[in-house]
């Protein structure tokens, strides 16, 4: 198991970054590597490929 924070889809990011997709709220694997780049307090979307509920670590 990995020691990275997980932020889910519809919180806020802690601080400013680029996160990428750890896996799906669903248990689901996602074969979407999105990255995104996020603003202090801006919501984390849903995984950009799946359309579902994702898990992100800051990169």
């Amino acid at each position: 198991m990995s020691n990275e924070t997980r932020y889910k889809t519809g919180e806020s990011a802690p601080i400013p970054g680029t996160y990428k997709i750890n896996g799906l709220v669903s248990g689901y694997l996602s074969e979407d590597h999105a990255m995104v780049e996020m603003a202090e307090g801006e919501t984390f979307p849903p995984a950009p490929g799946d359309k579902e509920e994702a898990y992100w670590v800051k990169t």
